[in-house]
């Protein structure tokens, strides 16, 4: 059995009139951790919604393989069945579903079978005392009036209950206090005990992966990944910025 768990072969996405990624190829092998940076607007949210299967994002050419499937023409919730899951950078409202309920509900659709209601709230309590969320929260509407750390807690609460095999995390980190990071780091450090596991992380910054560290980081500049390396890429760009990427660029391209 192939340890490549996401091949993503000469990927490119559309937004209304707009092209974004541009012959993107990307490997992530089971149990790996993967680093996505880049400046604002480069494609970096593209990838992982493109990946997830939203409708906005348009695949004008290129393939995605999950477990060797070829998976480019199914629906978001056919991917989530196969172990596919993504937080978002800003989780919406829903009014009238609690966290409970979402959840649950979530469960018994990406496992396809009836979700036992008293495991499910033993793990569910176990989860949110970890995420230090105080119980009252289950019964709440999901992420209603949530400030943003507890809407990311509640993101890092679903990627463990449904335990997905690749998680991808866009800006789990934006808007939190040094608290909420620890916490949502140690999270996603949880998730990885399972070696299987693989993670996608969106993030501007090192903190939220301090408790896990990368296996590789890819830089996305104007649509297309174009340096990639190891944690100590991260500690350069937050020194140095992206000004010394695009001079490579440039130069690799005769400009």
């Amino acid at each position: 059995m192939s340890e490549i768990l996401l091949e993503i072969k000469d990927l490119c996405v559309r937004v209304g009139e707009k092209d974004i990624l541009k012959n993107v190829n990307l490997k992530v092998n089971k149990g790996e951790t993967h680093v996505i940076m880049g400046p604002n607007g480069s494609g970096k949210s593209t990838l992982v919604n493109t990946i997830m299967s939203n409708p906005k994002y348009e695949i004008t050419s290129g393939k995605i393989f999950f477990e060797g499937e070829d998976v480019t023409e199914f629906a978001a919730d056919e991917r989530a069945k196969r172990g596919i899951f993504m937080s978002f950078q800003s989780p919406i409202e829903v009014p009238g579903i609690s966290v409970e309920n979402f959840i649950r509900t979530s469960k018994s659709a990406v496992d396809d079978k009836p979700v036992s209601v008293l495991r499910f709230n033993l793990d569910l309590s176990k989860r949110m005392k970890e995420l230090e969320m105080k119980p009252e929260y289950a019964s709440r509407y999901m992420n209603y009036g949530f400030s943003g750390g507890e809407k990311k807690k509640t993101e890092i609460l679903q990627m463990q209950i449904l335990n997905p095999k690749l998680a991808m995390l866009d800006e789990t980190d934006s808007g939190l206090d040094v608290d909420a990071v620890r916490i949502v780091s140690e999270g996603i450090k949880n998730f990885k005990k399972d070696e299987d596991k693989a993670l996608m992380i969106i993030t501007h910054h090192k903190e939220i992966i301090s408790n896990v560290v990368p296996d590789y980081v890819h830089v996305i500049i104007d649509g297309k990944i174009v340096k990639e390396g190891d944690a100590s890429l991260i500690h350069k760009i937050e020194e140095e910025g992206y000004g010394w990427i695009r001079d490579e660029v440039n130069s690799s391209n005769g400009n």
